[in-house]
């Protein structure tokens, strides 16, 4: 069985497509069958009557994935809502893990690794039963976790890593990326603070639209 990771974040927006993005390319770069899957994706726009999944997409089109939409994002809203909150909104069922797990199984059986990405943070909920750290633990997942470098981002890995260790994870390790250009002492010293505070394996620093470093891809393979 090949590696399966959970790439999740401390808050939306820090990078975590980007780096799925970035991992995708660098394991199929060296020969590798890559699956992916955003099991939920919300805030889509329509196109041609239906709702595009554009974070699914990219992480597609960068592992060369040419599996179905379907399978890849089985769950897809209109309303820029946590999962459970945008199915309400929508008016649609909201997602079901087994239905997940059937997509996720048939994906994993083709490929030598699969990286699937949350919706918002590890606690985000999926339904009213379960969180991505309940899909984490049905699937067998790594937890990846990206952490938005900027201020106050320890805290709240902090609160990412201990919630993945409530629910016994095998947490992968997390990456700190850059989400914007210009640079602050707090944004200097945010790795050196995640070492020192967090049980977590650092992997590594992504730089603002720099390639993923290659020991960071080497410690994951």
């Amino acid at each position: 069985m090949g590696r399966r990771f959970l790439i999740t974040g401390t808050d939306s927006r820090v990078g975590k497509t980007t780096v799925g993005c970035a991992l995708g390319f660098a394991f199929r770069a060296r020969g590798m069958r890559v699956g992916v899957m955003k099991p939920v994706e919300t805030g889509c726009a329509e196109v041609g009557g239906e709702l595009q999944a554009l974070d699914a997409t990219a992480l597609a089109l960068a592992a060369g994935s040419q599996l179905p939409a379907e399978l890849i994002c089985p769950y897809r809203y209109r309303s820029p809502l946590a999962p459970a909150a945008a199915a309400d909104a929508d008016d649609l069922p909201p997602p079901n893990l087994d239905n997940i797990a059937r997509c996720f199984h048939e994906i994993a059986a083709q490929n030598d690794a699969v990286l699937v990405e949350s919706a918002g943070v590890l606690a985000t909920p999926l339904n009213s039963d379960a969180d991505f750290a309940d899909l984490a633990a049905l699937l067998g997942l790594e937890v990846l976790v990206v952490i938005g470098n900027r201020l106050g981002c320890v805290d709240a890995a902090m609160l990412t890593l201990a919630h993945a260790e409530n629910h016994r994870l095998t947490i992968a390790g997390y990456i700190l990326c850059d989400i914007d250009p210009g640079s602050s002492p707090a944004v200097e010293r945010n790795a050196d603070s995640l070492i020192t505070f967090t049980n977590g394996r650092y992997l590594g620093r992504m730089r603002h639209r720099e390639p993923l470093a290659k020991t960071i891809v080497e410690q994951l393979l």
